[in-house]
């Protein structure tokens, strides 16, 4: 068996799934608030003794986790955690763990995915063999390559999501001398997010909030994408058009570094959530406008991953082969 685990900044999932190939079973699953425990090893004792799981069933386990990866350990980049496989081997005693980013072990549930998993935003023209890009909106922004090498698919970690932002319009000018002023500088996180919507919305949105959102509150986020697509606020409207343009150009770029031809898949925890907002044209408008290279992008295939236990389910993937 293998023990499964999506460690996010703000939900951590775990879950116990049979050794099935390509697919994994899901046999068990749980999610906790990440912040509500000092350390993944009492997540996991809570999850086995809540789910009644034998832990000598459990001969392997792998984590995915948001931050970067060195020797099968990490510093969560939201979380003041530090994750050890060898730690969780010895706590659990377990034969085998890995820890790996957590877009790896998304990327690693890719080529698994069921369309009835996936909604195509763009059909696009795929090559068989070609690049996968994945680019994931959550608590933060999480970028992975898929690269195709030899007939198979191999993720590759990233941290794009903390590279520089790149502003195209006033707006998005303003938007970064904001940035720039408060942070030092300005990375593509600070802009598509969670928090990066709460951004937007402090310095595009004008007058009064209909809504009466504050932008100080912990679920701001939620509160104006819920407000722009219910039409309960002009400004967060034009806010979340704002959001979803800046996604789409990131998801463009990326694009374009991985000559993609093999599909975009967006991941995380908002596009799921905002698919109104993403099928208006203004995400993919955003997504071609690379001057001459926009008829290939056009022929790229763009899917939003609509399971949300993706991470999970990859964790699992890529744990299968440990």
């Amino acid at each position: 068996m293998i023990l499964a685990g999506d460690i996010g900044g703000t939900n951590t999932r775990l879950g116990l799934f049979e050794s099935t190939r390509p697919r994994p079973r899901q046999l068990a699953i749980q999610a906790f608030g990440t912040l509500e425990f000092p350390d993944l090893l009492s997540i996991i004792s809570a999850f086995l003794e809540a789910q009644s799981i034998d832990r000598a069933t459990i001969d392997r386990a792998c984590f995915g986790v948001a931050g970067p990866v060195i020797n099968d350990a990490a510093q969560l980049t939201h979380v003041p955690w530090r994750i050890e496989g060898h730690a969780v081997a010895k706590a659990f005693g377990l034969k085998r763990v890995r820890v790996v980013n957590d877009l790896i072990a998304m990327a690693s549930a890719v080529p698994v995915l069921e369309d009835s998993e996936l909604h195509t935003l763009q059909r696009g023209e795929p090559i068989r063999g070609g690049n996968i890009a994945l680019v994931a909106a959550g608590t933060g922004l999480g970028i992975a390559l898929l690269h195709a090498v030899d007939g198979r698919i191999i993720p590759s970690p990233s941290e794009g999501g903390h590279a520089d932002f790149a502003a195209r319009t006033e707006r998005e000018i303003a938007l970064l001398r904001d940035l720039t002023a408060r942070f030092g500088r300005a990375e593509v996180e600070h802009v598509v997010s969670g928090k990066g919507l709460v951004n937007i919305y402090r310095v595009a949105h004008r007058g009064h909030c209909a809504a009466a959102i504050d932008a100080g509150d912990a679920d701001a986020a939620a509160e104006i994408s819920k407000a722009a697509l219910e039409r309960r606020c002009s400004a967060c409207a034009e806010v979340l058009e704002f959001f979803v343009e800046s996604y789409g150009a990131e998801a463009g770029n990326l694009a374009l570094d991985m000559v993609a031809t093999g599909g975009v898949y967006i991941g995380g925890g908002i596009a799921p959530k905002i698919l109104p907002a993403l099928e208006t044209g203004a995400f993919l408008k955003a997504f071609r406008a690379k001057s001459s290279f926009e008829s290939m992008l056009a022929k790229m295939p763009v899917k939003v991953i609509l399971n949300q236990e993706t991470g999970l389910l990859g964790a699992a993937v890529f744990g299968a082969d440990v």
